[in-house]
């Protein structure tokens, strides 16, 4: 990289590791975790600077590049080890600081409960207000596709709000 690149890369670093955090973390629901895979997208952009080509824009391309490292941090080892330790030692929760935490977050609780496919095209398009088509490019998958996960997605999120929707008012 000459110095004008090294420039275009910092910048756009500093213009797009938050987008890309946020997008690592609804992910794999780990915030150290997101950052060292942002942090992973860029150093894999650094060194494969040259074989972009501007065919989507730089955001879209760092994007992938996220979705594809989260994919395979999720089916890796260590993830499925901190899943099993943490099964293991769960500490017992206040029943008054769950129910709590779960009327502040219970929409987003949901959304990261959906299946990866389901989860992704509803951030992408409700989260990043992407268009089905943009959807479908930036996955690369058909529009059809999309719209049956979208389907899919708002069935089994309008499922899981109304049980939580039922138990708080079982336990009045």
């Amino acid at each position: 990289m000459m110095l004008s690149d090294e420039q275009a890369f910092q910048e756009s670093m500093q213009i797009h590791s938050d987008y890309l955090l946020r997008i690592a973390y609804l992910y794999v629901k780990d915030w150290q975790v997101a950052e060292d895979i942002v942090q992973d997208t860029f150093l894999t952009y650094y060194v494969k600077f040259e074989q972009f080509e501007e065919r989507a824009s730089l955001k879209t391309y760092l994007v992938r590049i996220v979705i594809n490292k989260c994919k395979d941090y999720l089916k890796s080892w260590a993830y499925r080890k901190q899943q099993l330790t943490n099964r293991f030692f769960q500490t017992k929760i206040d029943p008054q600081k769950a129910l709590q935490q779960a009327e502040r977050l219970d929409i987003a609780e949901a959304i990261l409960q959906l299946p990866i496919p389901l989860r992704e095209v509803i951030i992408h398009y409700y989260y990043d207000e992407l268009s089905v088509l943009e959807v479908a490019a930036l996955l690369g998958i058909s529009d059809n596709t999309v719209k049956t996960r979208m389907r899919r997605a708002r069935q089994l999120l309008k499922e899981s709000l109304a049980e939580d929707e039922w138990e708080v008012l079982s336990n009045e």
